[in-house]
């Protein structure tokens, strides 16, 4: 059978046109076939056979494919989701669950050195998901042998801490992830009980943790002497002098096991000299080496060629602005943002941080912008629909004179879009994620440019679009030339977005609008000489109910 089969062809089988003949037809561009014929003698089954005869190339000597110009890395190369990086498949299905699905690249390179042990230094500008960078391989080791308190991450404000604790509690949930929140504000005592039950993560913030050290007793900070991991996020305000927080820290520290016999990360997004200092200092030789990402010494292409210190899809404008009429600017730049007057059509979405860079200052404004706010509410036509949303309770503010409870409810209307305006001081510039915000002014511009990149990374995060506007006066012009040397790009000046030009100044001017802010700016500031809250209510007679 075998030698028939490979023998001459016989008489019967020149009746039928052999394969072979077919495919040299098909594959031959001068064989003086028309283009008809060949199609029709060629069915689809047959070209699929000529495909699989054509010969194969050795894989050691295929082409590699052309790499992307940049740093060098193939994007067919990287890690496309979080099971690539060696994440446990429980905690994939907890990010799939907080619609988290792949990594970014702090996250690619820090997660699976952290899992191997190492202490880890994360720099990445804002919004690029530090905290899952730290988080996710904690809960992995964690879960491996749960017991105690197994992790402590410090951070400079209460409501990042809170933010944090909330997404360390969503992640733990499926594996009962016990997580205390220690911060300033609420009662020691309850926290003292809670960290005395040994809980697996303490989220806290410096001052506070240091006083239960100081005050709470053995019974409680026992368990703090077997933590295996410490995070300081947002490390570079923990470890600036300026801040005031070394002195806690050390006392954290002190507590603490030493830094041979646990986990030290930091992450921030800007690494300051301070957090720079920290990689040239002597390592235990049972630690394996320090492990630096420093994603944002990049250069950014999206972003005119700057350092990617800033959100790639962030538009950083200025608007120059008399000293002594702010308030009426910013009045009229919000009515313009907030309602659409036919300049914008989505306008009824915007959100707006207001950053201003003193407690008292916050608070004037925000009396005052309730006050604009109610009368233009009043004054309105009921037919238009874009007012109807800004009522005198669309404005809200955070510092630290406020009581916790009120800090916290702020916050939270905010984030629920029930206020459409946060004005703030760099209380909330490190590490709040608020999605819908969309513009952030700058109502006092940053004496520091690192707070600046803070400031205006509450927007533009996670991919989303946003703008930033700087009010300018004469004497801020060499802080905005400070800032554009820090990020590596200029400011533009701001103009509207819709068909119209719009004027700022123009619309500040004419009409009663500088009038009815004199008077409102004067009304906000008799009550607060008089102890009044923005509700107009006397805070020493008024009872809670």
């Amino acid at each position: 059978m075998l030698g028939t089969t490979l023998g001459p062809a016989s008489e019967t089988d020149r009746d039928f046109p052999l394969p072979s003949a077919k495919r040299r037809r098909i594959s031959s561009e001068d064989d003086g076939e028309e283009p008809q014929v060949q199609t029709y003698i060629a069915p689809s089954r047959i070209k699929s056979r000529v495909q699989t005869l054509k010969p194969e190339v050795d894989p050691i000597f295929q082409e590699e494919p052309p790499r992307p110009p940049g740093n060098g890395l193939s994007v067919e190369t990287m890690p496309t989701d979080f099971g690539s990086v060696n994440v446990a498949p429980w905690l994939v299905h907890s990010l799939r669950t907080m619609q988290i699905h792949n990594p970014t690249e702090i996250q690619r390179s820090c997660i699976p050195e952290i899992l191997k042990g190492r202490d880890c230094i994360g720099g990445s500008r804002t919004g690029t998901g530090k905290t899952v960078a730290f988080a996710v391989p904690i809960l992995q080791k964690w879960s491996e042998d749960p017991y105690g308190i197994y992790a402590i991450v410090m951070t400079p404000t209460r409501e990042l801490a809170l933010q944090i604790y909330e997404q360390f509690t969503a992640l733990g949930a499926p594996q009962a992830l016990k997580t205390v929140l220690v911060t300033g504000g609420t009662d020691m005592r309850a926290q003292a009980q809670a960290l005395a039950k040994r809980p697996h993560v303490v989220i806290a913030t410096p001052g506070r943790l240091a006083d239960h050290i100081a005050t709470s007793g053995e019974e409680t900070v026992r368990g703090l002497r077997r933590v295996k991991v410490v995070v300081f996020d947002e490390a570079d305000r923990l470890l600036s002098a300026s801040a005031g927080m070394l002195p806690d820290i050390s006392t954290c520290l002190s507590t603490l096991p030493p830094s041979s016999e646990r986990l030290t990360l930091l992450f921030t997004a800007t690494v300051t000299p301070e957090v720079r200092a920290l990689k040239d200092q002597p390592r235990a030789k049972n630690r394996p080496p320090l492990f630096i990402s420093e994603i944002k010494d990049q250069i950014d292409p999206e972003n005119g060629g700057s350092k990617a210190l800033v959100p790639a899809k962030l538009k950083q404008t200025y608007l120059q602005v008399p000293p002594t009429h702010k308030d009426a600017f910013v009045y009229v730049l919000l009515l313009h943002l907030l309602t659409s007057d036919g300049q914008r059509s989505t306008s009824a979405d915007n959100q707006v941080i207001i950053f201003t860079n003193r407690t008292q200052i916050a608070d004037l404004l925000h009396r005052t912008l309730h006050k604009l706010l109610g009368i233009t509410y009043q004054s309105a036509d009921p037919s238009h629909a874009s007012i109807a949303h800004l009522k005198p309770t669309a404005v809200t503010s955070l510092s630290s004179a406020l009581p916790q409870s009120q800090r916290t409810s702020n916050l939270a209307s905010f984030r629920a879009s029930t206020a459409r305006i946060l004005i703030s001081t760099d209380l909330s510039s490190r590490g709040l994620d608020i999605p819908n915000c969309t513009h952030v002014i700058n109502y006092d511009v940053s004496r520091d440019p690192v707070d600046y990149v803070h400031r205006v990374g509450r927007t533009a995060r996670a991919g989303r679009s946003g703008t930033s506007v700087t009010f300018v006066s004469p004497r801020d012009v060499e802080l905005v030339l400070a800032i554009e040397d820090y990020v590596g790009s200029k400011m533009v000046e701001w103009k509207s977005e819709g068909e119209e030009e719009v004027n700022v100044e123009t619309r500040v001017v004419r009409g009663r609008t500088l009038k009815d802010v004199g008077e409102c700016r004067m009304e906000a500031l008799r009550e607060m000489e008089g102890g009044k809250d923005v509700k107009g209510y006397r805070g020493k007679i008024r009872k809670k109910r």
